[in-house]
């Protein structure tokens, strides 16, 4: 037991007490509408659209610093200054718009705002789009002694003036920077379909279970239904529900392959080798970082094919197939609840010290979330920081009555807390942490919360489950969304090459690769190649490879927390509290990690292998 301060023990009682019961407001959620309070966005729709139009109205601003940006170092810092000030109210309005929008897809009302806050933002790269090429005119060495000279600089844009200059080679001349800024609205059309097509167009069918209830398998009754016990089930929400999709692939098809030329358009205008190389640079994380990903996931497959193997016994089944492989490795039947997961979440996060723990209960305990699938509502689950830093994050979930739902309420408020964190201890401009970053604190709390119930579990049965779970973490987020990255490496390659595809195309390569991953004994039907259809992150590139990196990162944050004391804490909560204040293999590496090699993936792989150990040892 670690000795605690008096302050320490203060702030743990108070944690305690505002553990043990959930606000009123989330107590009584319900399916009927959205639970978050957007008024402390905006009063009201009126308000919303009368900061957007002075926003739109403000933006000519920009134009009076045109040109002056290197006469001296009080007139850049006002200009940037501005930029800043614009973007706060910009992703303000934004994020008011799209989570009225992704409250109800079907009201075409909260559609076309967020139509009107997209282009508000169009309208905003265009009135800024000079600034980085003028910079560059600027040159390095005028630059750095405004920087010297000018304390807003130094505090606030040191790190994205160094950032512009880095990249002046793939910058283009003013006139091309607002070419490419104008093409945001219509480059985002191919995810726009998407999601129109999987929430309003297509006819989901409505399948019979063996217990008699009837579900419409929509996405977010998928992911509800395709672990149910009976195995029979399991083979008709996966057969019906890829089967639909499957209809559907020529035209999401071209949805994709659509925003896959619009990735090269933007890989060869900004002159850029590969269109990973162009998502990359903007974090600027070595290529070496993703290719040793894959090769070492691929390396690891032996330990994923045991596992599958595992599945089989446990569930005692004759033969493995795709649709085996969510359900839980024991079945635990206990529900959990809202207030449940809260209470259990805060005490598996305790070894993260009383200050996360008192940030944490506070704003668990506000209405910051929207926490249940409803009709029509967004599938999936997000948390999003655009007026954080003014305002708060915002969290959208799905979340089911069960442990899954509660690893999900653990992640998302994983990324909430990153940017609490990251606001509390950086300017505004420093804040916006990379996606290469997003997932370690989402994932690490996770593992947390996964050792804590293996710790805790009563019967060898239980300890099973919370084990079984620990696997299902790796397999989804190591093995499977490198897998993703697998195959978005492949389309772009191939596009790049010039070979035409389609959506059958798209789904025979994917069906390869499901079948290479999940190994010779698991049974993985033709119509399940449809399932790429299905991953709306696709439609952010070069995107998911960094789960695999980031619960690699998790993975070694977990046991150092777990292993070790305030050091091992405070060394882990540094990453979170540094935002975006500089590149984020770099911030890794002061923390220990080296993420362009193949150690961090190999451990990972290690740490499943022994999971596995333990759940034999169990069981012989």
């Amino acid at each position: 037991m670690t000795d605690l301060s008096r302050r320490d023990a203060i702030a743990a009682a108070s944690i305690a007490v505002l553990a043990t019961t959930m606000p009123a407001w989330a107590q009584t959620a319900t399916a009927g509408g959205a639970a978050w309070d957007l008024s402390d966005l905006y009063a009201d729709e009126a308000a919303w659209d009368a900061a957007r139009k002075k926003a739109l109205a403000d933006l000519p601003g920009l134009a009076k610093y045109k040109g002056k940006l290197g006469s001296n170092a009080e007139t850049l810092a006002a200009a940037l200054s501005l930029q800043t000030a614009l973007d706060r109210v910009i992703s303000r309005v934004y994020v008011y718009a799209s989570l009225k929008a992704d409250a109800d897809l079907r009201v075409s009302a909260s559609q076309e705002k967020q139509a009107q806050a997209i282009n508000l933002y169009t309208a905003f790269g265009e009135a800024s789009s000079w600034i980085a090429p003028e910079l560059l005119t600027i040159g390095k060495a005028k630059i750095d002694a405004f920087v010297a000279a000018n304390e807003t600089l130094r505090t606030h844009f040191d790190f994205i003036l160094a950032d512009a200059l880095r990249q002046a080679e793939h910058t283009l001349s003013p006139e091309g920077e607002i070419l490419l800024a104008g093409t945001a609205a219509p480059f985002s059309g191919a995810r726009d379909i998407r999601e129109q097509l999987a929430a309003s167009d297509i006819p989901w069918p409505t399948v019979t279970l063996s217990t008699g209830k009837q579900v419409r398998l929509d996405d977010q009754a998928y992911t509800l239904n395709r672990d149910a016990p009976n195995r029979a089930d399991r083979k008709l929400v996966f057969d019906s529900f890829w089967g639909e999709y499957g209809k559907f692939q020529s035209s999401l098809g071209a949805a994709y392959l659509s925003h896959v030329k619009a990735d090269i358009f933007g890989m060869k205008a900004r002159k850029y080798p590969t269109s990973l190389a162009a998502a990359l640079s903007g974090g600027n994380v070595p290529e070496a970082v993703y290719r040793s990903l894959v090769k070492e996931a691929n390396a690891g497959l032996p330990q994923l094919h045991r596992y599958f193997e595992l599945r089989r016994k446990l569930l005692k089944l004759p033969d493995m197939a795709y649709y085996d492989i969510y359900p839980p490795l024991v079945q635990l039947d206990k529900k959990v609840g809202l207030a449940e997961m809260r209470t259990t979440t805060m005490a598996a996060l305790k070894p993260l010290g009383p200050e996360y723990g008192a940030m944490f209960a506070e704003a668990t305990g506000k209405k910051w979330m929207d926490p249940l699938p409803r009709p029509g509502k967004k599938s999936g689950a997000y948390m999003n920081p655009g007026a954080a830093f003014d305002v708060h994050p915002y969290l959208l979930l799905n979340l089911g009555e069960n442990y899954e739902g509660m690893t999900t309420y653990a992640h998302e408020w994983g990324h909430a807390m990153h940017t609490l964190l990251a606001n509390k201890n950086q300017v505004y401009e420093k804040t916006n942490y990379p996606i290469f970053l997003a997932e370690i604190a989402s994932t690490c709390n996770e593992m947390l919360l996964a050792a804590y119930m293996v710790a805790n579990a009563k019967t060898k049965a239980e300890k099973l489950f919370y084990l079984g779970q620990q696997l299902e973490a790796i397999r989804g987020t190591f093995f499977r969304q490198t897998m993703f990255g697998e195959f978005e490496l492949l389309i772009h390659d191939k596009a790049e090459a010039g070979e035409g595809l389609s959506g059958e195309a798209l789904s025979k390569l994917y069906l390869d690769l499901l079948r290479r991953y999940h190994g010779p004994k698991v049974a993985v039907s033709d119509t399940y190649g449809s399932e790429w259809a299905y991953i709306p992150h696709f439609y952010s590139s070069f995107y998911v490879y960094q789960y695999a990196t980031c619960i690699s990162a998790a993975s070694y944050f977990s046991r150092a927390i777990l292993k070790g004391g305030a050091k091992e804490r405070d060394t882990y909560l540094a990453v979170l509290k540094a935002g975006g204040s500089d590149y984020p293999v770099d911030i890794l590496k002061r923390a220990g990690l080296d993420m362009t090699g193949g150690a961090p993936y190999q451990a990972v792989v290690a740490t499943f292998k022994d999971t596995l150990d333990q759940c034999e040892a169990l069981i012989s």
